[in-house]
């Protein structure tokens, strides 16, 4: 089996990233993947806590490690097409270095 060129990590910790602890995130990602016929080169897998719950639901797309928050099921082609097929950043999802493992301030 050839070495995946993406890897996405979609938080599916119950609270803020997963609400219903249902995966439906990673579950969009799994479809669109194979709908797109990326699957097995991308693989969406859950993840635990990442760490970015105020910034959440997160996914981290890696070897490129583009952290994306407030990400929604509207987003899940998006992601698709522009990042991982398009090798394009979607600003407004990133989230930014210095807010990265550190909590919010009020």
């Amino acid at each position: 089996m050839p070495k995946f060129e993406s890897h996405i990590f979609v938080c599916c910790k119950a609270g803020k990233c997963d609400k219903d602890g249902k995966e439906k995130l990673r579950s969009a990602f799994k479809k669109e993947l194979k709908h797109r016929g990326l699957n097995p080169q991308v693989r969406a897998n859950s993840s635990g806590c990442l760490d970015q719950c105020d910034e959440g639901p997160t996914v981290v797309i890696y070897p490129q490690a583009i952290w994306y928050g407030g990400v929604k099921l509207d987003d899940v082609e998006r992601i698709i097409e522009e990042t991982i097929v398009g090798g394009r950043i979607i600003e407004e999802l990133v989230i930014p270095d210095e807010r990265l493992n550190c909590k919010k301030k009020d």
